[in-house]
């Protein structure tokens, strides 16, 4: 079966600290369908509100709400810009922590693309070559490794 194996104190299930779980720390960053879809826009490019509203298809007092959870989060940065004649507005870039995340969101799709497929399909392809990209688990030594030989223990303090 490919479950991951929990050992040590880990092992017994009633033990758990949920705060201690990286990854609900992680989904209080993001944690939103909008702030997942926000963050896809911001590595697809994405710098102004209106499009962002837009492309997410929400309104923009929720995208204003979001944007400034994931400013706070620090995984996106808020700039001004002026364009002539025009009142101050702001931009919003992925930060480095941002930018981390893009692996996140790459797993999301292809695991979205192999098991909810729209009808007309897209890919990630590495533009260098041309070949699809895919995520992949890999140890620190590089091995390919899959889901039923992770452990998952305490880390040595």
């Amino acid at each position: 079966m490919d479950t991951i194996t929990l050992v040590g104190p880990l092992a017994d299930r009633d033990t758990w600290v949920n705060d201690r779980c990286f990854m609900a720390r992680a989904l209080a960053v993001v944690g939103t369908r909008s702030g997942m879809l926000l963050l896809r826009e911001a590595l697809y490019g994405t710098r102004r509100f209106d499009q962002f509203a837009q492309l997410v298809d929400i309104s923009e007092p929720v995208a204003a709400a979001r944007l400034a959870e994931l400013v706070e989060q620090g995984m996106l940065v808020r700039r001004p810009y002026q364009e002539p004649g025009q009142r101050t507005r702001h931009e919003y870039e992925l930060t480095e922590k941002g930018r981390d995340f893009a692996e996140v969101l790459l797993a999301l799709w292809q695991w979205g693309a192999r098991w909810v497929p729209p009808e007309a399909g897209t890919e990630f392809v590495h533009a260098g070559c041309g070949e699809p990209v895919t995520v992949q688990i890999r140890c620190a030594e590089g091995h390919q490794v899959d889901v039923g030989d992770v452990q998952f223990r305490l880390k040595d303090s």
